[in-house]
């Protein structure tokens, strides 16, 4: 039986709480161990604790000696949209211009023009392209995403993505939880009403067949899926078996939550413009909210979500990046933990729950990863420093000192 002890963390942040997402006041309680330590044996918990404890049970365990950092769960990113070919250099500089997000997409940018690119490119390409970027998710102390399909938007292309995600799993130690958005924009060549038939007839039941998604997004968004379509693609994947996931209330108040209240999806997202009655809807049907503070950020929007009436009504928010190359390129969770604690006000506590537990819950693996227990996998990070405050405290500098999957350390 291989085995690992970790000892000497300044503050073994174990995030150990409730069998579920937490909720309220909840949410700022970490479980911190100072001094703490843990024993790892064939890649999960074995058990957790003073070091004095841990290194009392650690008989012919490898030693790492984590010399006075933070040790926290790897972080789960819930929203990323990892394979795409090229980048959207041009999109940025017309925005550091004044062009809105509207404006850039109805002149060529936007989806569409990364969906030209990853069209474009082969299975080997992307491949290449999104091993880079899986690199980058574990130098910032990430082990596990969701990540999106949707800039294919033909069915061999959408194929194409989906499948350079299942070699991803299988090719580099970051998990990637995979979700089908092929309802992320209607291809030009086509009409919203024929895409939609194309979506639900050939695509959905291609990818539940070959179990290539877990779940099914779409973009619930004024000139891209009104709420009457997204209802149809969604209710199509469920009966699919898909779990269920919604853009709603980016750019505009549609209604998105509501629908997803009414289908029971998992989570939200983005809900920039969403109200007290779309939080109400969440709140009635336990929908997660999946905040995206990046996105805002990096499209110069001051409408950043309502996190604290979210977590004041109960709801269990999740923090995700919103990897892309459009609106919010950065694979960076704590640069997302600094956004929540200054933009959003989100004590860091609440951030980092937000960050581990509650999207691991949000991805239907809270009884493996997302809090550092006996019997989970031994996904962590260690940080250069020695209070987890300081993950979002220094904004914009690099604090990863080692990252460990099923307790295998990463080469970072």
């Amino acid at each position: 039986m291989n085995s690992l002890a970790v000892i000497h963390a300044a503050q073994l942040v174990t995030v150990a709480g409730p069998t579920r997402p937490r909720v309220g006041t909840e949410m700022t309680e970490l479980g911190i161990i100072r001094g703490g330590g843990m024993l790892i044996r064939d890649g999960k918990i074995d058990s957790v604790g003073p070091s004095a404890e841990i290194e009392k049970k650690s008989h012919g365990a490898e030693i790492v000696d984590a010399g006075g950092r933070v040790v926290l769960p790897g972080f789960v990113d819930a929203h990323t949209h990892l394979v795409f070919a090229g980048n959207r250099l041009d999109d940025f500089e017309r925005r550091a211009r004044g062009e809105s997000y509207e404006q850039i997409s109805k002149a060529g940018g936007g989806i569409w023009s990364t969906v030209e690119k990853t069209r474009a490119a082969s299975e080997q390409d992307l491949l290449v392209q999104a091993k880079k970027h899986a690199d980058w998710f574990l130098r910032c102390g990430t082990t596990t995403i969701e990540a999106k399909s949707g800039y294919g938007l033909t069915l061999e292309d959408e194929l194409k993505i989906l499948r350079v995600m299942e070699r991803l799993n299988k090719e580099t130690p970051l998990e990637i939880v995979p979700t089908f958005l092929g309802a992320h924009a209607v291809p030009r060549e086509m009409d919203a009403d024929e895409y939609i038939d194309l979506v639900i007839d050939q695509m959905l039941p291609r990818i539940a067949r070959e179990k290539l998604a877990e779940f099914c997004d779409v973009f619930c968004e004024r000139g891209y899926f009104d709420v009457e379509q997204s209802r149809r693609i969604l209710t199509a994947a469920r009966e699919l078996g898909l779990r269920l996931r919604i853009h709603a209330d980016q750019l505009s108040n549609l209604g998105g939550p509501k629908l997803a209240a009414e289908l029971e999806a998992t989570t939200a997202d983005h809900l920039e413009r969403t109200d007290e009655h779309g939080i109400a809807a969440m709140k009635s049907a336990g929908v997660q909210p999946v905040l995206l503070p990046g996105s805002v950020y990096a499209l110069g929007s001051p409408d950043y979500p309502r996190a604290r009436e979210m977590i004041e009504i109960g709801l269990a928010v999740v923090l995700a990046t919103d990897f892309n190359p459009g609106s919010s390129p950065t694979p960076s969770m704590p640069m997302i933990l600094s956004l929540a604690c200054t933009q959003m006000k989100m004590p860091p506590a609440e951030a980092i729950t937000a960050a581990t537990i509650n999207a691991a819950y949000s991805l239907n693996r809270g009884d493996r990863i997302g809090s550092l227990e006996r019997g989970k996998l031994a996904n962590f990070s260690v940080f250069d420093c020695e209070d987890y405050r300081e993950l979002a405290y220094w904004f914009g500098t690099p604090q990863t000192h080692s990252v460990y999957v099923k307790g295998e350390r990463c080469p970072i």
